[in-house]
């Protein structure tokens, strides 16, 4: 296959290139390398990526002559986008709308229009449940955003399923439960934990640390998107791509304390508009249509980014998964520590 890749500097986007060239695909990749974080980041990513079968496009999908861009693709996997919850509020939501919504439509035409176009793949995102009304949640519970992003999500997600239902444009949506591993955006809980727990200072909580998040591993991400592209699924479809590992933070600490082999500090302050009180999704829509089912667990998970991180953002070996342990006396799942004055 012709494959492109937009957000292709992104975490999932350079991890889903790295994939497609290994299998002997053909990749364009486009970004904008926007300063949502270090830009110099995502170069290093696109470092990552080799250079046999890809090509580098940089630009605006709300600028770029899209019609040139997809001639002869036979798939797209939209993962571009403006992420985050927390900076998704007051005036910055105008580039929220620009990044997920006006550019997802504009791509979607030019999929009309593309000949020998087989798949869509578009990166959505738990956050189009909010606050659901049941756990595991599945694709037929309604969504209601919690955020200004998750509603640009869901927008983007039903443009897609619009597309497909009136002109036949072959889209599929993977609802993506909070992807973490090695090359996590910097800003995600993970990558702040992990960054502070090595360096010896404290780590910073929002909220209690009882928030429930299910994670989903990069590499069961990419695979999802592989099957996804690849799947003999009706135009429209909505998937969850939820790891099935629903813990709290503070369970999270623990596993980070024992990869640390020591305590770790953590200091508390006030939740953040927008996070939810937890998130957990049903796999059983996507296994039963496309066999998927996420391979790594959070142990595994977490110590690959560890190791990652502690040898300078490089590949980690995947542990075996191990069986989960019950939370420990004293451990920061039972212990709460006061936030500090001043503690942002």
């Amino acid at each position: 296959m012709t494959a492109v890749v937009t957000g292709v500097a992104g975490f999932v986007g350079s991890a889903l290139a790295r994939r497609l060239l290994a299998d002997g695909e053909q990749v364009v990749g486009v970004d904008a390398l926007t300063d949502y974080y270090d830009p110099a980041l995502k170069q290093a990513n696109l470092s990552t990526i080799p250079q046999k079968g890809f090509t580098f496009v940089e630009g605006d999908l709300n600028a770029l002559d899209l019609d040139a861009l997809l001639d002869g693709v036979t798939v797209v996997f939209h993962e571009a986008g403006q992420p985050g919850v927390r900076s998704s509020w007051g005036e910055d939501f105008v580039t929220y709308v620009s990044a997920n919504i006006l550019a997802t439509q504009r791509l979607l035409e030019a999929a009309r229009r593309a000949s020998a176009l087989g798949r869509l793949v578009y990166a959505s995102s738990s956050s189009v449940y909010g606050n659901a009304f049941a756990y595991p949640t599945t694709e037929d519970d309604p969504p209601r955003p919690h955020s200004p992003y998750g509603v640009t999500k869901l927008a983007g997600e039903q443009l897609c399923t619009l597309y497909a239902h009136n002109f036949d444009v072959p889209t599929v949506s993977l609802r993506y439960f909070t992807v973490y591993g090695p090359g996590q955006r910097p800003d995600m809980a993970f990558s702040v934990f992990i960054r502070a727990a090595q360096a010896g200072r404290p780590i910073e909580v929002f909220g209690s640390g009882r928030q429930v998040r299910d994670f989903t591993f990069i590499e069961d991400v990419v695979d999802a998107n592989m099957r996804a592209a690849a799947g003999d699924v009706a135009p429209g479809s909505v998937f969850n791509v939820s790891g099935g590992t629903s813990i709290s933070v503070n369970e999270v600490l623990d596993e980070l304390t024992d990869i640390a082999g020591h305590f770790l500090a953590v200091v508390r302050t006030a939740a953040v508009p927008g996070d939810v009180r937890r998130t957990g999704g049903s796999a059983e829509r996507i296994r039963t249509a496309l066999g998927w089912c996420p391979k790594v667990d959070i142990s595994a998970g977490l110590r690959a980014q560890w190791d990652s991180l502690a040898a300078g953002g490089k590949p980690a070996r995947i542990v075996p998964p191990r069986a989960r342990r019950p939370a420990r006396a004293g451990s920061v799942t039972n212990t709460l520590v006061t936030a500090s004055e001043g503690a942002r």
